[in-house]
């Protein structure tokens, strides 16, 4: 197999041998990975067989046949995991990632633009209203 995936295959071995579905129910990685016991594993690891397929499918996807299929390497998904600065499991830019900052829901709304127009006109008006009683 290309090393491409080998991170992340390696990292969802780890966490299925750290599985309670391996370690107290006995059963074997690849039964684990099959419904209905898929569900059962930890989210990580859901996580982990999801990014590991779309990484799969991503070889033999003719849209990344110039590029490349280029996967987050798992070590920089732990760096993350604990900071949650750029968490994305597969692939590409994090959504989050470049955002303007947290909000706490108290910031003011920006202002319509209907209505900064409304206050440019009645500002225009008052001002030749006041050059106007000024010339008489």
């Amino acid at each position: 197999m290309p090393s491409s995936c080998k991170e992340i295959r390696a990292a969802l071995a780890q966490c299925l041998q750290e599985s309670e579905c391996v370690m107290v129910q006995r059963h074997t990685a690849a039964e684990c990975l099959r419904s209905p016991l898929a569900e059962t594993l930890p989210t990580k690891c859901q996580q982990l067989k999801k990014g590991f397929g779309e990484c799969r499918r991503g070889m033999v996807d003719m849209r990344k046949r110039f590029r490349g299929n280029q996967p987050v390497t798992f070590r920089q998904l732990q760096g993350t995991e604990s900071s949650g600065e750029g968490y994305q499991l597969y692939a590409g830019k994090s959504a989050f990632a470049g955002t303007r900052g947290e909000t706490d829901g108290n910031q003011k709304d920006a202002p319509d633009w209907r209505e900064v127009e409304n206050e440019k006109y009645r500002n225009e008006l008052a001002a030749a209203a006041e050059q106007k009683s000024a010339k008489q």
